[in-house]
């Protein structure tokens, strides 16, 4: 079907205002862009845009290298799911712990889903967590260097939210997060919960910590940096991931179906996704050949610019769409076989998966029965809906 002029007006907004939260960071919150680094480590995501801007990058990178301790943390929330948009925060991370052996700290916010309403109960917050657990080792993390932190196991976190959350403010929660005073109190109190999870490592002695986000995380990042010195903590450093947009070009949204779940979307589902999604491809061949495509508004194309390609391969991807040389139904079966080749051999970790390696790499304060756990919910045999 062809795209109107209404339907690429609307693209062409919902990718326009992305940029400008990209931009907001460093104009209005002072972080600082990737392009200005001096030194950067060979990841392709420093080179195509991938990675938008930071926090202190440079110093934590200065410390890595001169072999000081170092630590990463990066999580999800128990109410989702891997897609494809979060590929550039794991696969960052996982660059980290392999090139440099890093330990990662996963937190998986079970009581923020909890308490923001996005599941109905702690016990579909835990059965979530146990099941993301699963996931990010069938992502290619290491057992014995990832340590997931599900609060509702590792309940230390919360003495260390209580002490953090004397240098937090209810004025500033609600200027931070826009809560009103109808909000229940536990999200007023889950930055502190946030900020204790960001610092965990500096507790064990790791000063040195890097913390890959999407841009709409940074609000916790600032929080946590505000007050970290006051405990004598150091200010984690920070880098930023660009927004992608969904496959229709809106903002990617569980309630929309408009994200590409790279463990639990058939390889049919995912092919389906993609030659449905939003295109600059001209309504003819003829045409399109003559004018070439819009790979500004390609949904296709910016995926294989920014998750999969690096710089030079972007901009050859660029010059051969916009000649007309390529057509929309290249790039698109050109991002299936990058998703494919990508996502298989998760695939095939994840039936692999065993309840020992996952207990191993959650943390505990007490005496839990993970392996109980796994088996109650039915973990390791539950059907992801993969091919």
């Amino acid at each position: 079907m062809d795209n109107t002029d209404s339907d690429i007006s609307k693209v062409e907004k919902g990718l326009r205002r992305l940029e400008e939260d990209k931009d907001k960071l460093i104009l209005s919150f002072g972080a600082s862009k990737i392009e200005d680094l001096k030194d950067k480590p060979d990841l392709k995501f420093f080179r195509n845009g991938a990675l938008t801007s930071h926090r202190d990058f440079d110093k934590f990178y200065t410390a890595l290298r001169n072999k000081e301790k170092s630590a990463l943390v990066t999580g999800l929330n128990a109410s989702g799911v891997f897609h494809l948009g979060h590929t550039v925060v794991f696969d960052t991370a996982l660059f980290f712990q392999k090139e440099y052996g890093l330990n990662l700290y996963f937190p998986i916010s079970d009581d923020e889903s909890y308490v923001a309403r996005k599941i109905e109960s702690q016990e579909i917050g835990l059965r979530n967590a146990l099941r993301i657990v699963k996931e990010a080792l069938a992502y290619g993390f290491d057992p014995d260097k990832t340590f997931f932190v599900i609060d509702q196991i590792y309940t230390n976190v919360y003495n260390m939210a209580i002490k953090l959350s004397r240098a937090i403010n209810i004025t500033t929660v609600k200027a931070i997060y826009d809560y009103k005073d109808s909000d229940n109190i536990g999200l007023t109190f889950y930055p502190a919960v946030q900020s204790a999870h960001v610092l965990l490592p500096q507790t064990i002695g790791i000063k040195n910590v890097l913390v890959p986000i999407g841009l709409d995380e940074d609000t916790h990042l600032r929080a946590c940096r505000d007050i970290a010195e006051k405990f004598g903590y150091e200010k984690p450093s920070v880098l930023h991931i660009r927004f992608l947009p969904g496959v229709d070009g809106q903002k990617m949204s569980k309630s929309k179906g408009n994200a590409i779940y790279i463990l639990n979307d058939s390889l049919e589902d995912i092919k389906r996704k993609i030659m449905h999604a939003f295109s600059g491809g001209r309504p003819t061949v003829e045409e399109h050949r003559k004018l070439g495509g819009v790979p500004e508004i390609d949904i296709a194309y910016i995926y294989l610019k920014y998750l999969f390609y690096d710089k030079e391969q972007g901009e050859q991807l660029y010059k051969e769409y916009k000649s007309g040389k390529l057509l929309s139904g290249d790039i698109k079966k050109m991002l299936y076989e990058e998703i494919v080749k990508k996502i298989m051999p998760m695939r095939e970790r994840l039936n692999k998966i065993t309840a020992k390696e996952m207990a191993r790499s959650i943390m505990t304060n007490q005496e839990v029965d993970i392996e109980s756990l796994i088996d109650r919910y039915n973990i390791l045999n539950e059907d992801m809906g993969a091919d």
